[in-house]
């Protein structure tokens, strides 16, 4: 999953929650989606947070400023 964009983690994300979502889902099969969409949580966090440290400011004189 490190190779996905942060929009194609995002909508697998959106996947599991509406399987989640289903009342025929199991007990078990839950667990493991609740599991599943906790990692992906935490794969958005890293890309998120890989964004934030490479984004620069702006001065007033126009120079560049790590965020």
């Amino acid at each position: 999953m490190e190779t996905q964009t942060l929009n194609e983690v995002l909508a697998q994300l959106d996947q599991v929650m509406k399987e989640m979502e289903n009342e025929d889902v199991s007990l078990e099969e839950s667990f493991r989606l609740y599991k599943e969409g906790m990692n992906m949580l935490k794969i958005c966090n890293e890309k998120i947070d890989t964004v934030e440290k490479k984004m620069l400011i702006l001065d007033g004189e126009g120079n560049e400023h790590e965020f």
